[in-house]
């Protein structure tokens, strides 16, 4: 029976899925978030490193495995809040349908700030967005990386990577970029998961698949370079903007991380069912987070 698989191949997860060999008897498509998440949740595909915030909603129902993630501590450069205010003066945001991850981090991030303005769903880049009468737009993926470095850029050698601008200029206006999981930093102190690799309870992924994986990222880290020099060509980026993005990823699930996903399952789902985890290499038992 074949086991199929549904990847959202941004470049983020590129050192995961660059190289992966699927093995006899698996299947892959591939989606934007919310195309993957909907596959899942009816059945369409057995695994997919879905939205955080899915996995959260339909914890009753899904189980993730354990040592994979999409996650940083700190700035992720690809979520982001494109905006022509400061952020305490926006009226009106537009929101992309791609991620239902981002959405809820924003709307997090909003509360905590005590901030209210009207989030809309609209689709566009932020400067068409911008100058329809929106003034912030959230962006995401390959696409709010190459936005961002439009609005902020160019970046020259001696720009410090680790103290990259937020704001610029673009058709005419500054253009502010707050980056959402900077944010969340900034709130919480914890690491933000973006996505897990999650399948429905009592079908786990084979072995065989998941050992593939593992080798697929454990040569995407060992050749980062090769990674990001590929991507930079396809983004249209400078090759080291890209290598400092894909650096800048966790991608296990690691305490610090599940510590992050806790505290956001909590504060964006709040009462959700507990959330399980495959076994980790080595052990087996299964694991669970509860968030009060």
């Amino acid at each position: 029976m074949t086991y199929r698989a549904g990847w959202i191949h941004f470049t983020n997860v590129a050192p995961i899925l660059d190289s992966l060999q699927l093995p006899d008897g698996v299947t892959a498509i591939t989606g934007v978030p919310t195309e993957m998440n909907a596959a899942l949740l009816d059945g369409r595909v057995d695994i997919a490193n879905i939205s955080v915030v899915e996995f959260i909603r339909n914890a009753d129902t899904l189980e993730a495995l354990p040592d994979f993630s999409v996650s940083v501590l700190g700035p992720v450069y690809s979520v982001n809040l494109f905006h022509t205010a400061p952020l305490q003066a926006l009226r009106r945001i537009a929101l992309t349908s791609q991620s239902a991850t981002s959405v809820a981090l924003l709307e997090v991030v909003l509360k905590e700030r005590g901030l209210t303005p009207v989030l809309e769903r609209a689709e566009g880049t932020p400067e068409t967005l911008l100058a329809t009468g929106f003034d912030g737009v959230l962006r995401i993926g390959d696409s709010a990386l190459r936005e961002w470095y439009a609005a902020v850029g160019p970046l020259t050698a001696e720009t410090t990577m680790t103290a990259l601008p937020h704001t610029g200029r673009a058709g005419g206006q500054t253009i502010h970029v707050t980056d959402l999981a900077e944010e969340w930093f900034a709130i919480t102190g914890h690491p933000f998961v973006f996505a897990v690799w999650a399948y429905r309870k009592g079908y786990p992924p084979p072995p065989d698949l998941v050992q593939a994986m593992r080798e697929a990222r454990r040569d995407g880290l060992g050749h980062l370079a090769e990674v990001a020099r590929r991507h930079a060509q396809k983004l249209g980026l400078p090759e080291r903007v890209v290598q400092h993005y894909l650096w800048n990823f966790r991608y296990h699930l690691e305490e610090p991380d599940r510590l992050g996903l806790t505290e956001f399952a909590l504060k964006a789902v709040p009462g959700h069912a507990p959330l399980h985890f495959g076994p980790k290499p080595g052990r087996a038992e299964k694991t669970s987070l509860v968030s009060g």
